[in-house]
């Protein structure tokens, strides 16, 4: 929406439809895995600015890469989702450990909503709004024509 890539109204069905699918989700996981309370919730491992900045920052870099390689509703070149999820596996790889590299709210709200344990959400609710706001000022400011 920030990138004028599809209106508020679009926006908000999209947000809904996410948290939506998240919450169904962690209910299958947490019916499948009863023993697991807190499956697939993120959670810092050192402390919460640490966690907060990374997510921030790979949220940051998903979305420069995403606007780099989709225009509107289209992809520029057959690799654009392989360039989308080769970041994403990457970044679970290196920052799982450290943030749980949610990069995505919905990913994080639903287990917090389902273990009923909201102590650190507030670092997977703000960081990727601020990462991604940044990586549309940053976009534009790299592909501003001259």
């Amino acid at each position: 929406m920030l990138a004028s890539r599809f209106p508020l109204s679009r926006f908000i069905q999209y947000l809904f439809s996410q948290c939506l699918g998240a919450v169904l989700a962690s209910l299958l996981l947490s019916y499948l895995f009863q023993e697991h309370a807190s499956l697939a919730a993120t959670v810092p491992s050192g402390p919460a600015m640490q966690s907060f900045l990374m997510e921030m920052v790979l949220t940051f870099i998903i979305m420069f890469v995403i606007l780099s390689v989709s225009t509107g509703g289209m992809e520029k070149g057959i690799m654009a989702g392989s360039a989308i999820g080769a970041f994403v596996g990457l970044a679970v790889l290196f920052a799982g450990p450290i943030s749980g590299s949610s990069m995505n709210p919905a990913r994080s709200l639903a287990p917090a909503v389902m273990s009923l344990d909201f102590g650190y959400l507030r670092i997977y609710l703000t960081a990727p709004f601020i990462g991604s706001a940044v990586a549309v000022v940053a976009f534009r400011l790299a592909h501003k024509p001259y």
